[in-house]
């Protein structure tokens, strides 16, 4: 009889290790990406530090997306990705994003205050790269 505490036995548990391995691999994606995002606020400044950290926000969205869905697509992950900077970027044409954004750090973040429709373009770009990225991993793993 199976144990209650087996793999097998929890409802959602991954056993396969290839989509452990590729948890693994977008979890350690996204540490980067937010360290890349780090590093560019750090050194740079300016318009490539603002459209970069524009593109490496969907980076890190497609990191999430893929360490969520492992099985997934490249061009869904990418997709969802976009579509998901898309949403928060509108979304701060309400003011919404900005209200939060004036009380916790965080909201700043991960929301924005301010629409900027040049963001939409970088987001696009960072969903090119993560795309590419993802779609040379899966044909690497044959």
């Amino acid at each position: 009889m199976e144990k209650p505490t087996e793999p097998a036995s929890i409802p959602g548990a991954d056993s396969d290790p290839r989509r452990f391995m590729a948890r693994a691999v977008a979890a350690v994606a996204a540490v980067v990406t937010v360290g890349a995002g780090l590093a560019v606020r750090a050194g740079a400044d300016g318009a490539f530090a603002k459209y970069a950290g524009s593109a490496l926000y969907t980076v890190l969205v497609c990191a999430l997306v893929a360490f969520c869905a492992p099985r997934a697509r490249p061009l869904v992950v990418a997709a969802t990705a976009l579509a998901v900077s898309w949403a928060v970027e509108f979304a701060q044409l309400t003011g919404v994003p900005a209200e939060l954004s004036a009380h916790s750090a965080v909201a700043r973040l991960v929301l924005g205050s301010t629409f900027n429709a040049p963001d939409l373009f970088w987001y696009a770009v960072g969903a090119a790269g993560g795309w590419a990225v993802l779609r040379a991993a899966a044909r690497a793993r044959g």
